[in-house]
């Protein structure tokens, strides 16, 4: 099958190099079925496993690809249908034509979402719920720091935010970015470039989600209300800082700092079945919608993975494979 996965050897400056090309089609295991490709969506990782920076989970496949949406072609020995259509949340393999998924990482599509649509929602939502719904418990009338606003994590996370009837503030680089926030919902908005969040909202807030690490550390700390709880998803602005244990003890702070690829079957099934729960209703019905920034054939995944590393979009890529 055609698929994309990373060379062995990168450009001095470090860009991502991937290579589309023939690889062998995956062999299903107990408890999985094969899934052909319709779509997959682009993610951060993605363009941090090209990089080298995100070793690949043992067993797991070494095509690209953390999320995408297709037709089951082989049940194997689970019961589903053939023709079946679902979204699957994957350790790897979406850049590709097929890929095995195990069963409790299969969900249905979203009610008025198309496959390619679907592909662009199923890693930002098991993320987001998971980390701030189930973790860190979001409730109404809270209010709830997203940093990257504007990405995929940060325009699944607002909508979420608003539906659950949080006070949703954002960090964002641009104004454009920025007022992208303000039409997916959110009440306060900060370029970061401009402006010191944690001046602007000291001790205000109850939940932060956090993508850049120790770059904000003590600034994350300084705008948690008391009994706040930060949860870290990324490293973008570095992995050491020094943590200020004394106002964590006067302000009674929760820091959390979670990752979901390499969580075991049993966990990522019941991430994904409170996802189907708790989001799904809210897909349906309008209340949270996708953002695709654009779509690209699965061929030109190398210029997606650019426009990433280039934070050159607002919400998603997906890449669209070929019938």
């Amino acid at each position: 099958m055609k698929a994309i996965t990373v060379s062995e050897s990168t450009d001095t400056d470090d860009k991502a190099q991937v290579i589309y090309g023939d690889v062998e089609s995956p062999e299903l295991k107990d408890g999985e079925v094969l899934v052909k490709v319709h779509a997959a969506g682009v993610n951060r990782a993605d363009l941090l496993q090209s990089q080298g920076n995100y070793p690949v989970p043992p067993g797991a496949s070494e095509v690209l690809g953390l999320e995408c949406a297709g037709v089951i072609e082989d049940p194997g020995n689970t019961g589903r249908e053939t023709g079946e259509e679902v979204a699957c949340l994957l350790s790897g393999g979406g850049y590709g034509e097929y890929v095995a998924v195990p069963e409790g990482q299969l969900m249905p599509i979203p009610e008025g979402f198309s496959l390619t649509e679907a592909a662009s929602i199923v890693e930002v939502a098991c993320t987001v719920w998971s980390n701030i719904g189930m973790l860190a418990g979001l409730k109404e009338g809270q209010t709830f720091l997203i940093h990257g606003g504007a990405g995929g994590i940060g325009t699944f996370a607002i909508q979420m935010g608003k539906a659950l009837g949080a006070t949703v503030a954002v960090t964002a680089g641009s104004a454009e970015k920025l007022q992208t926030c303000k039409e997916l919902g959110a009440d306060i908005l900060i370029n970061y470039k401009d402006e010191d969040f944690a001046e602007r909202l000291k001790n205000q807030c109850d939940v932060i989600l956090d993508i850049i690490g120790a770059k904000y550390l003590n600034q994350n700390l300084k705008a948690l209300a008391k009994d706040g709880h930060m949860v870290t998803i990324g490293l973008q602005g570095g992995r050491k800082g020094e943590l200020n244990m004394g106002l964590m003890l006067a302000k009674r702070l929760n820091l959390s700092a979670t990752a979901l690829r390499g969580r075991d079957l049993a966990d990522k099934a019941n991430i994904v079945s409170s996802t189907i729960e708790h989001i799904w209703p809210m897909l349906a019905d309008g209340r949270i919608s996708h953002h695709i920034d654009r779509t690209l054939p699965l061929s030109e995944a190398a210029q997606a993975l650019q426009l990433l590393e280039d934070s050159a979009v607002t919400g998603k890529i997906v890449l669209e494979v070929a019938d």
